[in-house]
């Protein structure tokens, strides 16, 4: 999968995070540190081995690069930035009994509104799965031979 890059200062308006919890029970925010263990064992048992690396080293940074929603106490997902490189947004993913709720999305614009808050200009969406989510939730663009990229010759 290529690579997408994404401007950060021309993101589209976000939904309030208050409204977004009236309208849906779900709290969109950045990840704290005694949440790691959670939050790590969460991403192990749904989803790919490197992206609880990618995860790990997320909740290394200051402050954390990992976003999470939750709803009722539990997640519902996760989003990080800074994980596979600097600039880099992902891995990302939503609980599947959660999908079509909205959570995607707002994980994804909330964690592209903190990588400008950070002092990017751009976001590099690394091996880009959901390329017309994408392109149609921030106009993200294919980067044109990026594929495998960052990810050459990495170990599995």
């Amino acid at each position: 999968m290529a690579d997408m890059l994404v401007k950060l200062y021309d993101l589209p308006q976000l939904e309030p995070m208050d409204a977004f919890e009236r309208r849906t029970g779900i709290v969109i925010r950045r990840a704290i540190g005694p949440e790691k263990h959670v939050v790590v064992q969460w991403v192990k048992e749904r989803f790919r081995p490197s992206w609880v690396s990618e995860c790990e080293v997320a909740f290394a940074r200051n402050p954390i690069a990992c976003v999470v929603a939750v709803e009722a106490g539990s997640l519902a997902g996760f989003a990080c930035y800074d994980a596979t490189a600097k600039g880099y947004f992902g891995p990302t993913g939503v609980e599947e009994a959660e999908r079509g709720k909205g959570i995607g999305k707002m994980l994804y614009l909330y964690t592209l509104q903190l990588m400008r808050q950070d002092g990017y200009g751009y976001a590099v969406i690394g091996g880009a799965g959901p390329v017309d989510f994408y392109a149609k939730t921030s106009g993200a663009v294919v980067i044109e031979g990026s594929e495998p990229g960052i990810y050459k010759g990495m170990l599995r």
